[in-house]
């Protein structure tokens, strides 16, 4: 890169100008919410339990994690609003996208969805920017 290019990325760079639509750069107060539901085909408590726990055991610890939590389904929530097609909710938040982009490659990732997903029925994704500071 030559010393004009390099002005270039500083230029833009101090102008706060994201240089690519997709990877926005982390903020203070703002995290990547990372909610996931799974639907089982064995739906048994067992069951369940065995993919909470997976969730805690693959899915924690990871490099720009500022939030974890899995478990089941509330059962007793049945108003007409409710989405009860899940059997477990994953709630992970990352500080960034490049956070989450890591974590989805990580090998305990791979070795949570190479050993978890045969029970899998259906997965669901929902990734949203989120204010934490209020």
């Amino acid at each position: 890169m030559n010393g004009r290019s390099k002005f270039s990325l500083l230029v833009l760079a101090s102008l706060g100008l994201a240089l690519s639509p997709a990877a926005p750069v982390a903020e203070p107060g703002r995290s990547l919410a990372h909610d996931v539901y799974f639907t089982l085909r064995d739906a048994s408590p067992g069951a369940k339990q065995k993919l909470v726990d997976a969730c805690r055991l693959y899915l924690t610890g990871h490099e720009g994690t500022v939030f974890f939590a899995a478990g089941v389904r509330a059962e007793e929530m049945t108003r007409e609003v409710n989405d009860r097609g899940f059997d477990v909710g994953l709630h992970v938040y990352f500080r960034d996208k490049a956070a989450h982009d890591a974590y989805q490659d990580h090998p305990r990732h791979q070795q949570f969805i190479a050993q978890m997903s045969a029970n899998w029925k259906a997965v669901r994704v929902f990734d949203s920017w989120v204010d934490t500071t209020r």
